[in-house]
């Protein structure tokens, strides 16, 4: 079953055929998606409609994917996936920093692009339900923030909301099913339901860095996320 059906997908190409692919094959498959050639038209889609999943192309004339995603990280809750050149490593790198929640390179296959907005859009929780009465939540203290695990919200300690992507919270809840044990790369994919990526990917460093300067009185010296050295990462819930 697609429990993703109706979300809005919004595919943002500078190319009319990525576009129109990509629209029909995601409408087949239940969802609602929108075309945008470029960030005007996305800008102006914010404005208009709130958006679930945002498809990004990193290169495109005037404002690139990269501008966008940091757009759509400060004004929106959308869930980010980038699609690259193949091979073009340094661009998944600083779309990782800018906080996409995943990507792909070109030429893609549209079965896994399916898998992956699913994936996504699964982990964003883009289709729980609002209102109603709302059960008690389990809540995971993490340095100076605490992580709501049933809502998939992150807290400072003011109880103000910090913005965390799906993979960051999947990360944050493998490090609270397991405390103070040391865990792997490999590990952390497995737990965070993300075998997408590369064991010995180094994303999984850029995300827990990115993790780290929320939740950490000083990232610098991380004391809740600490490193092991040619092991892993350990998540101490006791450290002060």
């Amino acid at each position: 079953m697609n429990t993703n059906k109706d979300a809005h997908i919004v595919v943002v190409d500078d190319e009319p055929e990525i576009r129109e692919t990509l629209q029909e094959y995601l409408q087949m498959q239940g969802f609602r998606v929108t075309q945008a050639a470029g960030g005007e038209d996305l800008r102006r889609l914010v404005e208009e409609d709130e958006i679930d999943l945002a498809i990004l192309d990193i290169t495109m004339p005037g404002e690139d994917g990269l501008s966008l995603a940091r757009f759509l990280r400060e004004h929106t809750k959308a869930a980010v996936m980038m699609l690259t050149a193949s091979g073009e490593t340094v661009d998944r790198i600083v779309g990782l920093e800018m906080g996409a929640d995943d990507y792909m390179a070109k030429p893609f296959d549209l079965r896994e692009l399916l898998a992956r907005v699913r994936a996504v859009l699964r982990r964003s929780g883009a289709q729980a339900p609002s209102g109603g009465d709302i059960a008690p939540t389990t809540r995971v203290p993490f340095g100076i923030c605490v992580l709501d695990v049933d809502a998939h919200k992150l807290f400072d300690s003011d109880g103000v909301e910090i913005r965390i992507t799906a993979m960051e919270f999947d990360l944050l809840k493998a490090f609270a099913d397991h405390p103070n044990r040391v865990l792997n790369r490999d590990q952390l994919l497995e737990l965070a339901h993300n075998r997408g990526w590369e064991p010995f990917d180094r994303s999984i460093d850029i995300r827990i860095a990115r993790i780290r300067r929320k939740i950490e009185r000083d990232a610098s010296k991380p004391q809740v996320i600490k490193t092991v050295r040619g092991v892993g990462y350990v998540y101490a819930p006791e450290s002060p």
